[in-house]
């Protein structure tokens, strides 16, 4: 059987090891070969081909549930479940997501972009089936890196508590998340996968076993299983005390032994954990050998592992920037440290780990965890700098404001992705830190709007001391503006910059919105409109000095900004100009009340209406129907 002909998961159900091997093969070979071209996450999925399908020969998905963690692991989940024709469009506009999303597909039984989220929602499903009265099967796949995110335990801790609710939780275990795991948890489970009885029951003792006389298929499983029990007591002991029947370590490339294993966990009454030890990047030596490099890639030669040639040389981006300047700081001052939840290379935290590594931690996915440390670290008088995507901080929100907030702890928030990301679609887009933020007493709010403005903005951070700070940026390149080498120098908090005089209005820009802000005000000239230009620099507080003056002589405000229009930095604006009483036209500009999805985030933009070009127009019109006599849309 081709690949391409699998449109339902059932039709795997009596395939032979042999077919299934071959499956196998052309999934790996499908998944790399759309990757090396468009890019997307390679690694995880290639690690979990036989686990999903002896998982789903296991199943009957007309009735049964799936729900993977995370996400990026499931390209062999959409290969079989009707996606495969279409998946070339992997990450692109319009195409298939890189994520699962319940709209794309009635297999996706759950959406999911973040980590440690499949194991409450697989109980939540099971719970409502026992309530319904139905029948059907509940799996949940999460990788050992999730296990280590707050919810997950929670999720674990409540269904051991429920003895006749069925939920199988299939625990993947390549000893990753993006980098290595850290942390108590991984630990044990790699004491489980490397003990040297284990290797030895996992690796031929079943096959062995077969072949004595009287000895069947299921009786030799069984009593390896016992084996295991007795020669490694320690095997799954902390699942079983937490209320779970435990099965494992199984061979993640094993396709006889997961099925036969998953088929005896249907079996058993209450929760079962099934112990998977996988490799991240299976069958592509390179990922194989680089699992952090190759957790994702852009567009490659399949050949040989490097990068495509993408044209010109591109300036540093954003987050080497911020890892470069942070280390330096560092270097010289040793209460900073450096706080990341296993997104070190995502964030350039791996340049500090290396630079001053005693000044480093790396909570794992643990969020929550990470604010709260930071926390306790700003009590003590260090400088803390929690270093996590802008998408990953809404999990610690209550953190933010119980921990740090009300007590104005001086912890230094770092948020990278901040604004429209691309292909990882609306789980991953940093659309809502401006308007989560901005609400909190005692935050302090800033955004560069160049690499230059951020190591100043890094520098401010460091030296606030006067309860927490935050700073957010792009992902991406900068604008190839020039570095400063020293004397860097903290800016006044709370003060913009006017970088261009007006007399038909101000537009006042924040972050990563100057420099089209720019753009836009020298579109407008061509139409006769001069507008003044302010860079922000803070949300908050917002330079009243600077900005009411010119509203008022202005007589018309613009606000830019890329995040989420309600409760945004627009809306900052708006109510210190209705607080001030300086009640002049105000058009805000930024991303509405809608989700971004995956798309290159220049096709974002325009689909938001948010290019220099069409901000000119809106502008334009906007002041046509202000001052009808003073302006033509066709001059």
């Amino acid at each position: 059987m081709h690949l391409s002909e699998i449109t339902h998961p059932n039709q795997l159900h009596g395939l032979s090891i042999a077919q299934l091997q071959d499956i196998g093969r052309q999934i790996r070979e499908k998944h790399l070969q759309t990757v090396a071209a468009s890019g997307g996450h390679l690694g995880p999925g290639l690690g979990v081909v036989e686990l999903t399908l002896a998982l789903y020969q296991t199943l009957d998905l007309d009735r049964d549930k799936v729900i993977w963690d995370v996400g990026h692991q499931a390209y062999p989940h959409k290969l079989i479940t009707g996606r495969y024709h279409n998946f070339h469009t992997l990450r692109q506009k319009d195409g298939v997501a890189g994520y699962l999303k319940r709209c794309e597909s009635s297999f996706d039984h759950f959406g999911a972009g973040h980590a440690s989220t499949s194991i409450s929602a697989g109980l939540g499903m099971a719970i409502a089936r026992d309530l319904n009265g139905d029948d059907f099967k509940v799996a949940a796949i999460i990788g050992d890196g999730a296990l280590t995110g707050g919810m997950a335990l929670e999720a674990i801790n409540h269904a051991g508590h429920l003895p006749k609710t069925n939920l199988l939780v299939v625990l993947n275990d390549n000893e990753m998340s993006i980098s290595p795991n850290v942390g108590a948890i991984p630990r044990y489970l790699n004491k489980i996968r490397l003990s040297p009885p284990m290797q030895f029951l996992t690796d031929n003792f079943e096959e062995q076993l077969k072949h004595l006389p009287f000895m069947d298929e299921t009786f030799a499983h069984a009593l390896k299983e016992g084996m295991k029990r007795l020669t490694v007591p320690k095997v799954g002991a902390v699942f079983e005390e937490l209320g779970f029947t435990y099965f494992g370590p199984v061979d993640g490339h094993n396709l006889e032994e997961l099925i036969t294993t998953f088929r005896r966990a249907h079996q058993v009454q209450g929760p079962v954990l099934v112990h998977v030890a996988t490799i991240k990047g299976k069958g592509y030596e390179l990922a194989e050998r680089d699992q952090v490099g190759y957790h994702a890639q852009n567009p490659f030669d399949l050949t040989t592992g490097k990068p495509k040639p993408s044209g010109k040389p591109k300036p540093p981006g954003y987050s080497k920037v911020f890892g470069e300047t942070l280390s330096k700081l560092a270097e010289s001052n040793p209460k900073i440290v450096g706080i990341t939840a296993a997104m070190a290379t995502g964030t350039g935290l791996d340049i500090f780990h290396k630079r001053v590594p005693n000044q480093y931690i790396d909570v794992g996915i643990a969020e929550q965890h990470a604010v709260t440390l930071a926390a306790g670290l700003a009590c003590e008088g260090m400088r803390p700098v929690a270093t996590i995507y802008s998408t990953f901080l809404q999990r610690a929100y209550d953190q933010i404001i119980h921990d740090v907030c009300i007590q104005k702890l001086p912890v230094f928030f770092c948020l990278d992705r901040a604004g429209i990301v691309g292909a990882d679609g609306p789980t991953h887009q940093g659309m809502y830190d401006i308007a989560y933020l901005r609400c909190l007493p005692h935050m302090v709010l800033m955004a560069p709007k160049d690499e230059a403005e951020l190591q100043r903005m890094i520098v401010t951070g460091i030296e606030h001391t006067d309860g927490p700070i935050a700073l957010r940026y792009p992902r991406g390149n900068g604008y190839g503006v020039p570095l400063m080498e020293e004397g860097w120098e903290p800016l006044q908090i709370g003060k913009g910059e006017q970088l261009r005089h007006g007399r038909d209005g101000v537009i006042v820009a924040y972050g990563s919105m100057v420099y089209p802000a720019m753009q836009t005000a020298e579109l407008l000239m061509e139409h006769g409109l001069d507008l003044a230009v302010v860079n922000a620099r803070f949300a908050k507080p917002l330079d009243l000095e600077l900005i009411l003056p010119l509203a008022r002589e202005t007589g018309f405000v613009v606000t830019m900004e890329e995040g989420c229009l309600p409760g945004g930095f627009g809306s900052g604006v708006a109510e210190a100009l209705l607080d001030a009483g300086v009640l002049v036209p105000l058009l805000r500009l930024g991303v509405p009340d809608v989700l971004v999805d995956h798309a290159t985030p220049d096709q974002s933009k325009v689909a938001l209406g948010l290019t220099p070009a069409q901000m000119a127009t809106r502008v334009r019109e906007a002041l046509a129907n202000h001052r009808p006599a003073a302006v033509s849309l066709s001059s």
